[in-house]
């Protein structure tokens, strides 16, 4: 862990003053009164990042998150430092964020990717249209359920209001769109659309933290048709799955898993697929510094084990994705899959 010198007590946490509105108070009060398990996770997204800001900027993380994530992770985090342990608390998370940002930015300044729209599935509390600017020439839409999307604007209008966070509040993206939307549905295409969506239009989809909650069917059916994409235009998603293992770590919550999402995503029409799992050197960003951490130690053993031989713990795993395809990719895919039939 990028730790503290010996003699230094871990960092207090300090808390935005903007929490402590009433307004602000009063969200928060109603996600932990109303919100469920996927809802909440948003939540607890936005505390990994305000927690790890010396590798994140992301102002508005800690508002966001509210208090009760805050301390909670604040809490493990200090745990860990004090026991020495080889990975600390939230880091899957910092990479994971690291890992889409450095994707989307490399995604849009290829040519394909120049002024393409960026859709957020499940984008929860994600502020990346307030802090990247690689997205300065695209259409940003965050697709949501309507309470979470309403509560987000109202924490983000009470920045807006206090003088002191309104310089993060302004969208670094050429336009912002909330969508309110079930991903699980069948109509959420049809809103996107509504909402100004253009389906010809390149596009980069973002699916962070979302797959692995959802039903076997409904990830399936939401995977098919951003594949489907791939006929009209050059499609790109960022994703991360969980294996079979890692599902184990919450039986109730985390339903859909590919042991091999590099071969099901060309399976269903994407033709470029790359994987990465955390650790490896896209996927590291200097966080992972003990030999002995976890991650390195899956990474060194074949993927198809479901459990570490050496001590017999599951082999929880995520992976990393990014697949693209598109329709000069998708007709020569077609043609070769005729010709080998």
């Amino acid at each position: 862990m990028s730790g503290l010198p010996e003699n230094q007590a871990w960092p207090e946490l300090k808390l935005p003053d903007l929490l402590q509105s009433d307004t602000v108070r009063q969200v928060h009060a109603t996600i932990e009164k109303e919100w469920d398990f996927l809802q909440r996770s948003a939540c607890q997204t936005a505390a990994g990042r305000a927690m790890w800001k010396h590798v994140i900027h992301d102002p508005l993380a800690a508002l966001l998150a509210g208090e009760t994530y805050l301390r909670n992770l604040h809490e493990k985090m200090k745990k860990d430092y004090l026991n020495n342990a080889h990975e600390t608390s939230g880091v899957i998370l910092a990479v994971r964020t690291l890992w889409f940002d450095s994707r989307l930015e490399d995604v849009l300044s290829s040519p394909n990717g120049r002024e393409a729209q960026v859709v957020l599935l499940g984008a929860g509390m994600d502020t990346r249209a307030y802090r990247l600017s690689c997205l300065k020439d695209s259409d940003v839409f965050e697709v949501d359920f309507p309470e979470v999307l309403e509560l987000k604007t109202t924490i983000l209008q009470a920045a807006k209001e206090s003088t002191y966070e309104s310089q993060h509040i302004l969208s670094k993206a050429k336009s912002l769109t909330r969508v309110s939307a079930d991903i699980r549905e069948n109509d959420w295409m049809e809103k996107l659309q509504i909402a100004g969506f253009l389906p010809q239009k390149s596009t980069v989809w973002i699916l962070e933290g979302i797959l692995y909650y959802l039903a076997q069917s409904n990830a399936m059916q939401l995977l098919r048709i951003l594949a489907n994409s791939c006929h009209l235009t050059h499609t790109v998603i960022l994703a991360d799955f969980m294996n079979k293992s890692s599902t184990t770590l919450s039986n109730s919550v985390f339903q859909f898993y590919s042991d091999w999402p590099d071969h099901l995503l060309p399976s269903i029409g994407f033709t470029d697929v790359k994987l990465s799992q955390i650790g490896d050197p896209d996927a590291h960003f200097g966080l992972l510094n003990d030999p002995l951490n976890l991650f390195d130690k899956l990474r060194s053993l074949p993927r198809s084990l479901q459990t570490n031989p050496e001590d017999g713990t599951p082999c929880c795993r995520l992976y990393l994705v990014e697949a693209s395809g598109s329709p000069h990719q998708s007709a020569a895919h077609n043609k070769e899959s005729v010709i080998h039939s």
